[in-house]
């Protein structure tokens, strides 16, 4: 039976690592995934393809999605096209609800397990909306952990301005390359009251 799976955590826990592990299982079974990754994350935001990339040096070829990506569309073809057995996406915090929505209706319909990986949170301590519907509808959800400083599991993104204060005010996505730390709740909350 397929079901719609939700990964998250704090940044730098291992998400994309963890992802690119699975989608290499299902090749090695002779099983063919299709891995999926945000156009935030695209060294060229018009190309049709990406890649997905570990801080531990995996990676693997990825299509794009953006906010106007019908995705429902576009696994329903591939799985029409050729055999396909799981469909994954990287940086699922930037899927908009309605994407979220056609994820299920991928696992419900079309019969095929999705697998999303990425970040409940913003840097404010606030969900994305993709993370947000992921919540509500997944029916398997996953929390990957890693630690604060202080040695608590860190559950928070801090965005730090180049001289390492903390930014509480601003867009959800950053456009230029931001410094992110993440952190257990107690210690988010002291960088944030300075």
């Amino acid at each position: 039976m397929s079901k719609l799976y939700f990964t998250y955590s704090a940044m730098n826990a291992g998400k994309s690592a963890i992802l690119l592990q699975a989608a290499h299982n299902y090749g090695e079974r002779g099983m063919s995934a299709m891995l999926w990754t945000s156009v935030h994350h695209a060294a060229d935001p018009g190309a049709r393809t990406g890649q997905i990339e570990s801080r531990i040096g995996l990676k693997a070829p990825a299509r794009i999605f953006a906010p106007e990506t019908d995705l429902f569309a576009a696994i329903k073809a591939q799985a029409g096209a050729a055999a396909l057995d799981a469909v994954f996406f990287d940086e699922a915090q930037f899927l908009t609800a309605s994407q979220v929505r056609d994820l299920a209706r991928v696992v419900d319909v079309l019969g095929l397990p999705v697998l999303c990986y990425g970040l409940r949170t913003d840097f404010r301590g606030a969900l994305f909306p993709g993370s947000a519907e992921l919540l509500a509808l997944a029916d398997h959800l996953r929390e990957v952990r890693t630690v604060c400083h202080c040695g608590r599991k860190a559950t928070m993104n801090l965005r730090r301005q180049p001289d390492g204060r903390a930014v509480a005010e601003g867009e959800q996505v950053a456009v230029e390359k931001a410094d992110y730390v993440s952190l257990c709740r107690k210690h988010f909350f002291e960088a944030l009251a300075g």
